[in-house]
């Protein structure tokens, strides 16, 4: 089963390579692209993803925070694993779905879209002030961040959430992610995916099981963008990916081998 996540065509885009200003989270380096990958996803004894070898590669976490996965232990050890790699930490709020991973879609008003952000990431600042660490970001988990690139009513309470917080939202260029948040007044950070397949029309195809990724692949991706060369989908559509920073997902069957593999091509340059 895969759910689509489609940019508006439409929609002014900037070339690959051509990476806007406002694209670099304010705790980034001097590297114009950073690495994130989603962390914490694991509940209880069950762990999912090497969350330990990938914080030695990325340069951003997103931390989930309890609704689709992770639970407060979780949250308390993913973050001190962030602070001791001096890796930025953001909040990767789901819908409350942990059967369904939050890869199912739900109806829901605006109101409740605010509260299940603000709920979450309220939940994760506490953690991030016990080890001295500050909001990065928010980037939404799955079915809810599908939800919101399509729907501007939905997309404008997450938005308020990143600006009540002051912090950047992580997105899907040419959708209503960007949009909203360009409208809002909030930093928006648009999103290159190396371990997802693309549609034609842009649009993201996100399985429920995640296959491996061949890391060649991913890195050859990643240099052609950055060259400033298209992404071809899966029916071969070239197309051109605004992105200022690279998504590695860590429950992949091999994450650590494809993070390196992007890791090595940003280092390069």
């Amino acid at each position: 089963m895969q759910t689509n996540v489609t940019p508006n065509t439409s929609a002014s885009s900037t070339s690959a390579s051509s990476t806007p200003a406002s694209s670099t989270p304010a705790s980034s380096s001097a590297k114009a692209v950073l690495l994130n990958s989603d962390m914490g996803e694991g509940v209880g004894l069950h762990e999912f993803g090497n969350d330990e070898q990938l914080m030695r590669i990325i340069d951003v976490a997103n931390v989930a925070c309890g609704y689709h996965a992770g639970d407060p232990d979780v949250m308390n050890r993913t973050v001190e694993l962030a602070a001791e790699h001096g890796v930025a930490v953001g909040a990767h709020p789901g819908l409350p779905d942990p059967v369904g991973f939050g890869r199912r879609r739900m109806v829901l008003r605006p109101e409740e879209v605010e509260s299940i952000i603000l709920y979450q990431t309220g939940a994760l600042t506490a953690f991030l002030a016990k080890h001295g660490l500050a909001l990065n970001h928010i980037k939404p988990h799955g079915a809810l961040y599908g939800m919101l690139s399509g729907d501007e009513e939905l997309m404008a309470a997450a938005a308020g959430t990143a600006k009540l917080f002051g912090v950047p939202f992580f997105g899907l260029a040419g959708t209503a992610h960007e949009s909203v948040c360009r409208a809002m007044g909030v930093k928006f950070i648009p999103e290159l995916y190396v371990d997802l397949n693309y549609g034609p029309a842009g649009e993201l195809l996100i399985q429920r099981r995640p296959e491996p990724t061949n890391p060649e692949a991913a890195a050859n991706r990643v240099q052609k963008a950055l060259d400033g060369g298209p992404v071809l989908a899966v029916d071969g559509t070239k197309l051109d990916i605004t992105f200022g920073s690279i998504c590695v997902h860590s429950d992949a069957p091999n994450s650590v081998a494809v993070a390196s593999a992007v890791r090595a091509v940003l280092d390069a340059r």
